[in-house]
């Protein structure tokens, strides 16, 4: 005896074939509507049946060794196996957990459309949202459903709870944006990678709260009615900004918005407040044209196929132009400097020392590490109890795990005659 649903499409597939000649530009407009509304109507409600038959044909799989329906589903029909998957799992939402929705579906009141995304709505409720509670939010977007396409239930979806149970709202909705914040700080990422044409890539993942307020202070620089001025580009006026994309215009206000940050109230960094050392000889920087480098550079990555000082070179116009900013310091090689050598007047290295110290080592200077010098540690090698002078020549930089070895007895330290200092286990 023939099962009902085989009987059912072989005619649905006669009813399809005695109409398969026909020519719809010859039906009245009014027909035409009727027809593809009905025609959505069924073709949803053959595609809940399909969905149902998939979500009990496990054995299917278990003869043929398909990893599941889904699988030998795609396989058989030659359609894509994520398709499959997706129907398979709105199959089983629909016949263990959202069963009135279901009958909603195989009756032709709500379309499979809307139905993935009622189910995605009602599978994002907090745990603690009683039983009663969720019936009555999948029983309003139902109704909703007559009236709403996918994307506005979508957004009834998102608020059902303010409908079904208000009293629930706050609560929920604040263990909801907990959980929000709490995942968006624990994917935040920020990467620069050095691309050796002269620009560097940022790419990050931010918390939605922190990038608003990152694009609020980038719309305030690229307001076009600004006078900016477009460092990257000169010949470009403030009266052509509007004219120019997007992108390229939050990329300028970006460099804008970090050359306008006030100094003395960013952390401090290597022992002074964040800062750039900008050097370069001084019979450069009253040449037209020369080349200048930027400290600090060496601790973005560059990309594999990039040349490794890409991107650390300016030019003399440019190094110019940053020395006017305040929290660019240009150190001249030649030229007049900040008093460096304080003897033993002050047991700590000064801002100014700092720097200096930065300049001339770069890195951390133990043997073959590259740590920068921004996150190293100042060292005396005369310690100032015995002594010592907080003076260059008694200064070194090394990293935090450089300076807890150097003062561990375990190890001796040998200063080479580049400046690096060369570590041993005692025997």
């Amino acid at each position: 005896m023939t099962h009902p649903i085989l009987t059912a499409t072989s005619l649905m597939d006669e009813a399809l074939k005695a109409v398969a000649d026909t020519n719809p530009a010859f039906m009245p407009t009014a027909d035409k509507g009727e027809a593809l509304k009905e025609l959505a109507r069924i073709e949803s409600r053959v595609a809940e049946l399909r969905m149902r038959i998939l979500a009990d044909a496990a054995d299917l799989a278990a003869d043929t060794g398909a990893r599941d329906a889904a699988g030998w589903f795609a396989d058989a029909t030659h359609t894509r196996f994520e398709d499959a998957r997706a129907d398979l799992r709105l199959a089983a939402a629909l016949e263990r957990r959202w069963q009135s929705l279901g009958a909603a579906v195989r009756e032709g009141r709500v379309n499979t459309a809307q139905s993935r995304v009622i189910v995605r709505a009602l599978d994002a409720l907090p745990d603690e949202v009683p039983q009663d509670v969720l019936g009555a939010a999948e029983a309003a977007l139902i109704d909703h459903a007559a009236r709403f396409a996918p994307k506005q239930l979508a957004h009834i979806g998102r608020h059902v709870l303010t409908v079904v149970a208000p009293d629930l709202v706050d609560e929920a909705e604040g263990r909801r944006l907990a959980a929000l914040e709490a995942e968006a700080r624990r994917r935040t990422r920020l990467t620069l990678r050095r691309l050796g044409n002269g620009t560097t890539r940022i790419s990050g993942v931010l918390p939605d709260a922190v990038a608003t307020r990152l694009a609020t202070y980038l719309e305030a620089h690229a307001n076009p009615r600004r006078d900016l001025d477009l460092a990257a580009d000169d010949t470009v006026g403030a009266d052509a900004l509007a004219h120019l994309p997007y992108p390229r215009r939050l990329g300028e206000a970006f460099c804008q918005l970090l050359e306008r940050l006030d100094p003395k109230r960013l952390p401090v960094h290597g022992g002074d407040a964040t800062t750039l050392i900008i050097t370069i000889p001084f019979a450069t920087l009253k040449a037209e044209l020369g080349a200048a480098e930027i400290l600090g550079a060496g601790t973005i990555p560059s990309d594999p196929d990039a040349d490794a000082c890409a991107g650390e070179a300016i030019t003399a116009a440019q190094a110019r132009r940053l020395a006017c900013n305040a929290q660019l310091i240009p150190a001249v090689l030649g030229g007049d400097s900040e008093i460096l050598d304080l003897g033993r007047s002050q047991r700590l290295f000064t801002a100014a020392q700092r720097r200096a110290l930065l300049l001339r080592d770069r890195t951390c200077r133990a043997e073959r590490c590259d740590i920068p010098g921004t996150w190293a540690e100042a060292h005396h090698w005369i310690p100032w109890l015995e002594g010592g002078l907080t003076d260059l020549d008694d200064g070194v930089l090394l990293c935090a795990h450089h300076h807890h070895r150097v003062h561990d007895p375990a190890h001796c330290v040998e200063r080479l005659p580049n400046g690096d200092v060369r570590f041993a286990r005692r025997t």
